[in-house]
């Protein structure tokens, strides 16, 4: 603010008090002038007022000269007029810089031409020079790492197969599993057909007839020797068994959350499940000092204690006659067998229901005798009544036949078969359609001797394609991978063959039409071999099965 005074009609002065608005924009410049004597500048009214504002219109406008470019042509000369000085009378001009241009020899448009094709080839050749070099030396580099890669493929296959012979021959040499006694039978058999097949060729008469008794005495030797492997593995098998059992019964209650997280919590039952399995594993514990193995006595003597009956009875007698026996320093090889007895008593006192309410759920054998009747099947060759699941049942079979322990037992005393390989197989078949996730049963229908039958008599124990035969290079995958596998629908294969395979989009494509035949027969086999059975005839295709089958029949009857 400042005051002014302004001349009013009376011809008097009066002090005027004027406001200047400070603008927050930069004003437009629309002229003035400038006093030259006092050099004062003087601008237009209009660039020190604040603009007016153009009121908005609820329509857009255009007019036609935001839209129409004029365009106009215009020749000019510029003013600086230029002049060439030249060497004359009275004048010199030095030629010092000068250049002399002479005319060069003159040619045609087809010369010209002709000379532009000729660069142009010798361009062409140079690139394709270039272009074939480092096509060459990319074929170079390629073989080189493919060369890098066969070398590391064949030693990561030399290894593995070193790999594989180290462990079959720990296995064995130390025997612990079924699978482990089936290769000694079948590696037994292998020597004995053999051996025989050698003294039936060298020997004749006598020598023959002592030479086959003494390869028969040593057969039995051998037999012993396995069967007394088998009662220690037995019996190694049995106690991780044992201790598998009870650690399951003293695992914690798991749930998953909604963010994903596991929960855990201890109950009253898995907290008495965990205390009775270290108290076992003390009791089961060897060579341990006598103080500590006093100790671990009289805490299983108060914890039987809490449930009278004849059970706790007897083991507490047997704890107080081996404390006795260990106060008169009794030695520690005499008194295993009373130590093995008090662990049997307890172990039959932890499976009781009652005092460990853990294992109920855990037990092979069902509290409620009624329930003991369902899935029973009678045993005709060991006359015992069995559970369904120690039966090994064939896909074809329409009998129950005989348990899984006379199998083995026959299997040890006449074939001697290992199934170790056909095993492998069906667990990778059933590990592969598991990951698919599509819902397949026809895979866990299929039984041991059904997959052994397929791969004997189908396809011969070989690949389909490289007819390679060592069967634990081998693989079952699926011929159309959009389908469930079947034995109508499969292919046995090696394990690179097999990765290949799978990631065919097209097989019509991808093999031969002779080759594609050869399945087909073998898929067509069999269909006829697995439609006899009930439970897989109901998933074969009714509406083409009868014409595969008639079909593989009349090209047998052409073939012969």
């Amino acid at each position: 603010y400042f005051g002014t005074s302004v001349l009013t009609d009376s011809n008097s002065f009066q002090e005027v008090v004027v406001k200047i608005e400070r603008p927050t924009y930069n004003k437009p410049f629309l002229g003035g002038f400038r006093n030259i004597r006092t050099g004062v500048e003087f601008h237009n009214a209009g660039s020190q007022t604040r603009c007016k504002k153009r009121p908005n219109k609820a329509t857009k406008s255009f007019g036609r000269e935001t839209q129409t470019v004029w365009e106009k042509n215009k020749p000019q000369q510029t003013r600086n007029t230029t002049s060439t000085q030249m060497t004359k009378i009275g004048l010199y001009v030095s030629n010092m810089t000068d250049k002399l241009i002479s005319p060069g020899k003159y040619f045609t448009a087809e010369e010209y031409h002709k000379r532009r094709l000729e660069a142009v080839i010798v361009l062409q050749k140079y690139f394709r020079r270039w272009h074939a070099i480092n096509v060459v030396q990319n074929l170079r580099e390629q073989k080189k790492l493919r060369l890098a890669w066969e070398a590391q493929e064949e030693s990561r296959k030399k290894k593995e197969k070193e790999e594989k012979f180290r462990r079959e021959y720990e296995r064995k040499l130390n025997p612990r599993t079924k699978e482990d006694f089936e290769l000694l039978y079948h590696d037994l058999e292998l020597w004995m057909q053999e051996e025989t097949e050698r003294i039936n060729r060298t020997l004749t008469g006598a020598e023959r007839k002592a030479a086959l008794c003494a390869l028969l005495e040593r057969e039995a030797q051998l037999i012993a020797c396995f069967e007394r492997h088998k009662l220690n593995a037995n019996e190694e098998n049995q106690h991780k068994a044992v201790l598998h059992l009870l650690d399951k019964c003293a695992q914690p209650k798991r749930w998953k959350a909604y963010d994903g997280k596991i929960t855990e919590m201890d109950t009253q039952d898995t907290l008495r499940a965990r205390e009775l399995l270290e108290i076992y594993r003390s009791i089961s514990a060897k060579d341990i000092p006598k103080d500590e193995r006093t100790d671990v006595l009289l805490t299983l003597r108060c914890t039987v204690k809490e449930h009278e009956c004849k059970l706790t009875q007897e083991i507490v007698e047997l704890i107080d006659r081996e404390v006795d026996l260990i106060s008169r320093e009794v030695k520690e090889c005499n008194l295993e067998g009373l130590r093995k007895r008090i662990c049997t008593l307890f172990l039959q006192y932890i499976k009781i229901p009652k005092v460990n309410p853990q294992v109920a759920g855990l037990r092979k054998v069902p509290q409620d005798p009624l329930k003991l009747y369902k899935n029973v099947y009678f045993c005709h060759s060991c006359e015992n009544y069995l559970p369904s699941t120690e039966f090994v049942i064939p896909a074809n079979s329409h009998t129950i036949g005989r348990c899984r322990s006379c199998y083995k037992l026959d299997n040890e005393a006449r074939r001697r078969e290992s199934y170790l390989k056909y095993r492998l197989i069906l667990e990778n078949l059933r590990k592969s359609e598991a990951d698919y996730q599509d819902d397949s049963k026809i895979v866990f229908l299929v039984q041991l001797p059904d997959l052994q039958y397929m791969i004997e008599n189908i396809w011969n124990c070989q690949s389909a394609l490289s007819a390679w035969d060592e069967l634990y290079d081998l693989v079952m995958v699926r011929w159309d991978k959009q389908r469930e596998w079947s034995p109508w629908n499969t292919i046995l294969l090696t394990k690179e063959e097999a990765d290949v395979h799978l990631k065919l989009c097209n097989l019509q494509e991808a093999y031969e039409a002779a080759f594609i035949f050869r399945i087909k027969q073998k898929h067509i086999r069999a269909k006829n071999y697995f439609s006899q059975i009930p439970a897989m005839s109901s998933f074969l295709p009714g509406s083409d099965n009868q014409a595969n089958a008639s079909s593989y029949k009349t090209h047998n009857s052409s073939m012969k």
